[in-house]
């Protein structure tokens, strides 16, 4: 495991006509872990109180063409999983304080692990969210890897 931090921010993306327009911007910097196997990498992190999900810890598991994002601890009874592959659908529950909400990912896109010009990499992740009933959006994370010495 190396130490890595990590900037993190999400976006809503609401369109208007052919303009994109970018509301609820989250960003904050936080310590993680990363460790590669093979053609793997596996990120680790705490979210903040930012994110909303104080005290849950985050896993990412990226591969060439897809990333599996677990989230577990704080208020959540159990594990959620989300998993982001382009073009395709992902259907699963979704923890809330409140109990667990049906969900469906649709990713747009997925620009994995890009290297750059500074040294840093970076993962791009643009989808569509559908938590059953409460609400529908797109949204764009964005995760900087900053490798530390």
């Amino acid at each position: 495991m190396k130490d890595i931090m990590l900037k993190i921010t999400g976006k809503t993306v609401t369109q208007n006509g052919a303009e994109e327009k970018q509301s609820d911007v989250m960003e904050f910097i936080t310590a993680g872990q990363l460790f590669t196997r093979g053609t793997t990498t596996f990120i680790k992190y705490e979210e903040s109180e930012l994110s909303g999900m104080d005290g849950c810890t985050t896993s990412l598991t990226i591969t060439k063409d897809k990333v599996r994002m677990s989230r577990s601890g704080g208020h959540m009874a159990q594990k959620t999983e989300m998993e982001f592959k382009k073009g395709e659908r992902f259907f699963g529950m979704y923890e809330t304080p409140y109990g667990s909400v049906g969900m469906e990912l649709l990713t747009n896109d997925v620009t994995n692990l890009v290297q750059n010009e500074n040294g840093n990499q970076s993962l791009s992740i643009d989808y569509n969210i559908s938590l059953r009933g409460l609400m529908e959006a797109r949204n764009k994370l964005d995760i900087e890897i900053m490798h530390s010495n």
